[in-house]
């Protein structure tokens, strides 16, 4: 039947469909709006220089449009493009037939007939002003795609006249604003010294939420992920209509308090850093909206990556069990803030929405809101684009502009926002322009200040709007300022004796697992695997259907993974070119050289419960680890592995690094599983593509200087030089009962080195991961000499050694695992030398000495020799490369010579002896 199956799979379409088959691959969705007729196309040919009118206002209306609150935006307010005479057109009473050219009926099949509809030009350019030129802007007539232009103006053409806000979401809107003034006044008057990242000017970001929470809510979405910066987190956060976080424990952070129970080995992060979840009740919605903000660093835009992939992850279930039917975005959208320097100026933003329709990372659509907010760097200054949401255009996103001082329009353009990316699952962007009323922008904008200085703030002017039409009067105001003022007082007046009873974290999808501290951590698991297992999944990974015509080369298997496939896990293993590997190592993937269909025999022989996908990605680095870190903190019975195409790339990255993989665990309670896959190892290519910098990850690990002290080490760094090793340290990673970061440095030069094979009885049941590997040769009585070191230089020495018949002179000692530092493992192996042999311990690399394991060992290497008793001579000699600017030189010659001298330097001195 699997025969079958994959017979089909390879005959059944004739197209070219490279990847489609591949686990976890999705195509964009493909729709089409209704194509005009032909008696509209004849109307439109008929009366072309409307036509040119018509799309004109469509496509600069957002010139002329009043979308920003304090009017300092170059706004043309006599823009020639909107001019109806620039085309011809001069008679305002002359009569027009608008079918296909204007939309004017709510009820898309009610206009795909030939029914005329007269109006006069004034009349055209009446409704069109009122839709193009208004509070709110539109940018969509650069999207390439037709369908995507007809929908926006047919959407907005024929709404003329919005659903008018009733009363009762007048009054929803107004708490928000309300409440978000009286907090900012309240920690502006209680703490006047604190940095806040206050919501002054910006308050129509709370109704703008809510807004795209309750149209989610009615759309049976039920999870949303938020990414966000800092600017009006803490309102966010507080409000008890949105994230409902106590203000008691806001409060009690402020003054000092930390945000997890006492005792727990954390640091915690500042208060604009904080998170909460909250389930939310929306009329209209079938079960309450779960809304989820994720913490983030200080590094603006570094979160948007991170918020994509848990969004993905967290419909992975949907890919298994609904291979055919599944939508991504059904029930679980991602929705990420910005700020407007941010969102022009950062790379990552770049990197991020490049990603958002690959197959293999798209989540389903992304609504951004920027919450524009004129910071004090003059927009001339800060971008070299109008706006600062120009960078969307690169992915062909709708951009709506809207004017902050409006909330009730703000609200509807997050409705309009909403029903794009629910019909099309792309990405929608939403500017809202307000203003800034923090950061004294009288020192460097002084025209920016007279205007906000003279004017009242927006939900005092929304205020003025309701006691107008009578929605509110002024003692319903001010009732409900006074209220919530009083709550906050309230909570502040508890703070003395509050305390955090629970640590959010391991609920849900993470039962099971436990804090790696608990006495219940299991560190090191049995990884073996039953050996008739190791030959099914083995057989399995080479497995070529009889129509399959392979590369002739091709012959690779992935035991480790296939086990984990077999127990439950899912596998996703992503970079760029990871189906064949980089240097033809891996396969996982295999092409058919005819047709280029694709079959991932891991998935297609197995049937494991589990799933492997291969995500071949964008040329990233940023946003690629940042997605697939975000993917690691969704459930730990996901095994995710980012490989970078050489191991320096991974400084593309390095804010990921520093502020998510080596420190969330220490700062917001984080686990993560993350494999990182760093080609590794000096072979003559040269000063980028030779050195993962370990130097690096090394100094961003918490390891111990001694081997008494106990440590929850955050992130584990190892230099595996056998197949046996690697393969359990990813069984490792999967079968502990809590995760942890691992990064691999990956010796590229040992992928089809034969000396660097195992034996099948290394993966058998009761085998594990070593941290210190011995000698092969049993030479403890007659060693000289003992060198520790570690990768793939271990092979070029052993070679030399057996050459130069020192076999029984010197041992080679591997440190397979660097972080947290094998201090027992290493002492046990050397307590087998005589003392002798140990006075002088060399530690060996081919890196410069500034660089690689040594200023991580040294100190380390030093405890170990003096707890074995070896006397206040004993010391550890280094043997590598001089300091070097690079980590390998460019001249082949120079690398040779270099080379040969690290690896002479080993065996100094011995002939001698």
């Amino acid at each position: 039947m699997l025969q079958r199956k994959l017979l089909r799979k390879f005959f059944n379409s004739s197209r070219r469909c490279y990847h489609d088959e591949s686990f976890g691959f999705r195509k964009p969705p493909s729709f089409e709006f209704p194509d005009y007729n032909n008696a509209q196309l004849e109307n439109r040919h008929h009366n072309a220089a409307l036509l040119r009118y018509v799309d004109s206002v469509r496509t600069h209306g957002h010139r002329a449009a009043r979308i920003d609150p304090l009017d300092l935006i170059p706004r043309d307010s006599e823009v020639a493009a909107l001019n109806p005479s620039r085309y011809g057109l001069k008679d305002g009473s002359k009569r027009y037939n608008v079918n296909g050219i204007i939309w004017t009926n709510p009820k898309v099949e009610a206009q795909r007939n030939d029914t005329e509809e007269w109006w006069t030009l004034d009349e055209i350019t009446r409704h069109l002003r009122e839709v193009y030129v208004g509070k709110i802007a539109y940018e969509y007539m650069h999207s390439q795609s037709k369908t995507e232009r007809l929908w926006f103006s047919h959407l907005l053409e024929s709404n003329t006249m919005p659903q008018p806000i009733d009363k009762q979401l007048k009054r929803r809107i107004h708490g928000l604003l309300a409440r978000s003034e009286v907090f900012d006044n309240f920690l502006q008057l209680k703490f006047p010294n604190l940095k806040r990242y206050a919501l002054e000017g910006g308050e129509s970001m709370l109704p703008a939420l809510d807004a795209l929470f309750s149209s989610a809510a009615r759309g049976s979405v039920s999870r949303i992920i938020v990414g966000m910066p800092h600017r009006g987190r803490l309102n966010f956060l507080t409000d008890p209509q949105l994230l409902q976080y106590p203000p008691i424990a806001l409060f009690h952070k402020i003054r000092g308090g930390a945000e997890y129970p006492e005792g727990m080995d954390v640091e915690g992060d500042v208060i604009s850093h904080l998170v909460s979840s909250a389930h939310l009740e929306y009329d209209g919605s079938e079960e309450p909206l779960k809304v989820s903000l994720l913490p983030n660093p200080s590094h603006l835009e570094a979160v948007n990556a991170v918020a994509l992939g848990k969004t993905r992850a967290k419909q992975y279930s949907l890919l298994k069990t609904h291979p055919d039917d599944c939508q991504l975005g059904d029930k679980v959208m991602c929705v990420q803030l910005h700020g407007d320097a941010s969102f022009s100026g950062q790379g990552v933003v770049m990197e991020s929405l490049g990603l958002s329709n690959l197959p293999h990372f798209t989540s389903g659509g992304t609504v951004h809101l920027v919450v524009d907010i004129g910071y004090t760097t003059p927009a001339s200054q800060a971008r070299s684009s109008l706006y600062c949401s120009d960078v969307g255009k690169m992915i062909n996103a709708p951009i709506l502009h809207v004017n902050g001082d409006h909330p009730e329009d703000v609200v509807k353009a997050m409705d309009i926002a909403f029903k794009y990316r629910q019909y099309f699952r792309k990405d929608i962007i939403v500017d809202l322009l307000v203003h800034n009323e923090l950061d004294l922008p009288s020192l460097t904008s002084p025209l920016m200040y007279e205007k906000i200085s003279a004017r009242k703030s927006v939900p005092q002017l929304y205020e003025e709007n309701l006691i107008a039409d009578e929605t509110l009067t002024p003692e319903d105001i001010n009732a409900i300022r006074t209220q919530y003022r009083s709550q906050l007082d309230a909570a502040l007046t508890r703070v003395p004796s509050y305390a955090p009873q629970k640590a959010p974290m391991l609920e849900a999808q993470w039962t099971g697992m436990v804090w790696p501290e608990s006495t219940e951590a299991i560190s090191n698991p049995d990884t073996g695997v039953e050996r008739d297992v190791l030959e099914r999944v083995g057989k399995a990974s080479v497995y070529v259907p009889e129509v399959f015509e392979l590369y002739p080369k091709l012959q690779q298997h992935a035991m480790a993974i296939g086990r984990l496939l077999l127990e439950g896990n899912d596998v996703r293993i992503s970079g760029q070119d990871v189906g064949r590997g980089t240097f033809s190592q891996r396969h996982a993937m295999l092409v058919d050289q005819r047709d280029e269909r694709t079959i991932v025999p891991l998935n297609d022989m197995l049937d494991g419960e589990g799933k492997i996908e291969l995500a071949n990605s964008s040329l990233s680095e940023m946003a690629v680890l940042g997605f697939e870190y975000g993917t690691s903190w969704e459930r730990p019975t996901l095994l995710p592995i980012w490989e970078a195409q050489f191991g320096d790339f991974f400084n593309g990255a390095q804010i990921i690094i520093d502020t998510f993989v080596s420190s969330s665990e220490t700062k917001w309670l984080r686990q993560s599983g993350i494999v990182m896959l760093l080609p590794h190892g000096l072979d003559g290519a040269g000063p980028e593509h030779s050195s993962s910098r370990l130097e690096r990850f090394l100094q961003l690990t918490n390891d111990r200087y001694d081997g008494v002290t106990p440590v929850n080490i955050n992130m584990h760094v190892v230099f595996p030089t056998t197949p046996a090793q690697y393969f359990h340290l990813l069984r490792r990673q999967m079968k502990r009962n809590y995760r942890k970061p691992l990064v691999v440095a990956a010796p590229k030069g040992l992928l089809r080195l034969s000396a660097a094979a195992s034996s099948l009885s290394d993966f058998e049941l009761g085998t594990t991961f070593k941290p210190v590997l011995p000698d092969l040769v049993e030479n403890q009585g007659t060693a000289q000499r003992v060198v520790v070191l570690s990768g793939k230089i271990y092979y070029d020495l052993i070679k030399e050694r057996k050459e130069r018949g020192l076999d029984n002179l010197v041992s080679f000692v591997r440190l397979e695992e660097l972080a947290p530092f094998p201090f027992q493992e290493l002492r046990s192996v050397l307590k087998t030398y005589p003392h002798e042999a140990l006075k002088e311990i060399v530690y060996l690399q081919e890196e410069p000495r500034n660089q690689g394991a040594w200023t991580h060992v040294k100190e380390r290497l030093n405890w170990v020799l003096k707890d074995l008793d070896l006397g206040v001579d004993a010391r550890v000699l280094f043997k590598g490369r001089k300091e070097s600017a690079l980590p390998a030189p460019g001249v082949g010659k120079l690398y040779k010579e270099q080379q040969q001298k690290v690896i002479e330097a080993a065996f100094e001195g011995l002939q001698e002896l």
